[in-house]
């Protein structure tokens, strides 16, 4: 089961970016940015550098589970 991404949602919020704003900018729906915070939808590797890249984070920041935690 996906987790939600609370991280993404917080990154583009931080730059007071509309899920429409960064669908358009990496070239997507904005349903799939949505379905991508929800956790409902597993991106591709490719299209998480493209999100990584608008949003000026690295994977981990964004992506990345932290294994060490429960």
């Amino acid at each position: 089961m996906a987790m939600k991404n609370l991280r993404l949602k917080a990154a583009r919020a931080a730059l007071d970016m509309s899920q429409q704003e960064l669908a358009e900018r990496v070239g997507v729906s904005r349903q799939t940015i949505n379905a991508i915070e929800k956790g409902d939808y597993n991106p591709t590797i490719k299209l998480c550098i493209r999100v990584c890249q608008v949003l000026g984070k690295t994977l981990d920041e964004l992506f990345w589970e932290d294994m060490d935690s429960p």
